[in-house]
């Protein structure tokens, strides 16, 4: 169970390695999950993505082994972000490639942003920049506050029922039977604590916006969005006409959740263009 102390907090992470005769200067594919997820999410690709480097999970805070603090502030985007810019310095020794989906893309998009000297490609899976007007900023925290106070009073299989049936996540239900039971599973061992203060302190409605400073991202990006994720989309392709070097793929039959719902296209994306 590896684990490292940055700026007080305890992160929970894997690296998977790559063959002995393939070492560095390798550069490693840093994933990070989205919200209610784990380094968990990511056990369909990993060995996968390992095949042509090392690959590093994280558990983000208030997720998954990770620690939950108690004070909302301490999960804001910057604060976050300052912590895996310490826990990569540590772990990766090195520029990375990164891959975010939904919550964890927001996060590697910031990071990208901010420290632009440690990303070599970022790939973002149903991310967005964040809102970008005032108004639209706080009517999320006031529905994402809501949302966290459920989290708290009520009971997490009560929570994570509720989450399941958003409109957003409907195109889960045509997963696997076994894939939609081990996904349930595993946003039943988030603790409340953890998810109603990552809501108040990263959530979309706290995360500053950022589509003003997506020119200066010199970074090569892939955007991914589901075909039948409409919202999504239509964000992946604004973001394009921002960013230096974008490209989007829109992935037939796939909702919000591409690397669970057509994981062997997810994948060809992926390694595409760490590729190319």
């Amino acid at each position: 169970m590896p684990t490292t102390n940055v700026h007080g907090i305890d992160y929970y992470y894997e690296v998977t390695a790559i063959p002995p005769a393939q070492q560095p200067p390798i550069v490693p594919l840093v994933l990070l999950h989205g919200f209610t997820g784990s380094s968990s999410s990511w056990a369909a690709h990993v060995v996968a993505f390992s095949a042509d480097q090392p690959v590093i999970t994280i558990d983000l805070l208030g997720h998954g082994q990770t620690a939950t603090p108690d004070d909302p502030a301490r999960y804001r985007m910057e604060r976050s972000a300052a912590d895996l810019a310490a826990l990569l310095t540590t772990i990766a020794l090195g520029p990375i490639n990164l891959l975010g989906y939904s919550m964890g893309g927001r996060l590697a998009l910031y990071f990208a942003i901010h420290y632009p000297y440690l990303v070599q490609r970022l790939i973002l899976e149903s991310a967005s920049p964040g809102l970008p007007d005032v108004t639209s900023q706080q009517e999320r925290i006031h529905s994402d506050e809501q949302l966290a106070n459920d989290i708290e009073t009520q009971s997490i299989a009560a929570f994570v029922e509720r989450w399941e049936a958003l409109p957003l996540f409907a195109t889960q239900q045509a997963l696997p039977a076994a894939t939609q039971s081990a996904l349930h599973e595993q946003r039943l061992r988030n603790r409340p604590q953890g998810l109603a203060n990552s809501l108040r302190g990263m959530g979309t409605g706290a995360q500053p916006s950022l589509w003003e400073q997506l020119p200066a991202l010199s970074a090569p990006t892939l955007l991914l969005a589901g075909a039948l994720d409409q919202k999504f989309r239509v964000i992946a392709e604004q973001m394009a006409t921002y960013l230096p070097q974008a490209t989007v793929a829109i992935i037939p039959e796939a909702g919000h959740t591409i690397h669970l719902e057509q994981p062997q296209t997810f994948q060809r994306a992926v390694i595409n263009f760490l590729q190319t």
